[in-house]
């Protein structure tokens, strides 16, 4: 078993910044694929990043490439989400998840455990 926990959401004007955290706990060998997704109030939940943790390898969603960052810390078993250049349509419930098997696509189906979401606001 992995369990997982956010933090680090709130609200902040378009163009600012924000760094998510997720600390895991566990069997964490079992899962070296991290992952960040997001869900808006009527959408589907969204791939935005994700780590194999062994390596190091990141992928993101076009829609967050370069003023998103996936990053970890093996010391704290925690993984970072550094959100920069915010935009309104960046707003959702940020979840992270763990499991198996990294790569594209960023599918909720590569990972088994899920944390309980942080939400992230972002104003005009």
């Amino acid at each position: 078993q992995v369990q997982l926990v956010e933090s680090g959401g709130g609200s902040v004007q378009a163009g600012g910044s924000l760094r998510l955290s997720c600390a895991a706990s566990g069997y964490t060998y079992s899962t070296p694929c991290m992952g960040w997704f997001r869900q808006a109030p009527g959408k589907s939940r969204e791939g935005v990043a994700a780590m194999f943790r062994r390596s190091g390898s990141t992928w993101y969603a076009d829609s967050v490439k370069g003023r998103f960052t996936i990053s970890q810390d093996t010391a704290k078993n925690t993984m970072y989400l550094q959100m920069n250049s915010l935009k309104p349509e960046d707003t959702a419930m940020y979840y992270c998840a763990a499991g198996s098997s990294c790569g594209r696509p960023i599918a909720e189906y590569r990972y088994d455990y899920w944390g309980q979401g942080t939400q992230v606001t972002v104003s005009a």
